[in-house]
């Protein structure tokens, strides 16, 4: 199935043309994560859980996952996903440069 046919299904699915961005910064992670060596991946996978039902597709931020070194949370991520929201469309947000 190409791209396009896959939103179009995300958006009649969800009803939503909701895409939520997952751009995580441990300094603004709630408490209970702080140290937490997995933090960035279980930070995220709440927020995919909690909004699945209400968005056509899922967002993340290479940068911000590149910057804490986590790029192996990123891909757990990505195949958490996939494997548990299939319907819900995954675009990996790429561009370099435009954050601090």
């Amino acid at each position: 199935m190409g791209f396009h046919e896959q939103l179009r299904r995300s958006w009649d699915v969800s009803g939503s043309l909701l895409c939520v961005g997952l751009d995580p910064d441990p300094a603004r992670m709630p408490e209970p994560l702080d140290g937490d060596p997995d933090a960035i991946y279980r930070f995220c996978r709440e927020i995919v859980d909690a909004t699945a039902d209400l968005v056509c597709a899922f967002k993340p931020q290479f940068a911000h996952f590149a910057s804490q070194r986590a790029e192996p949370a990123l891909e757990r991520l990505c195949q958490y996903i996939r494997e548990t929201y299939p319907d819900v469309t995954l675009v990996l947000d790429a561009k370099r440069g435009d954050i601090g």
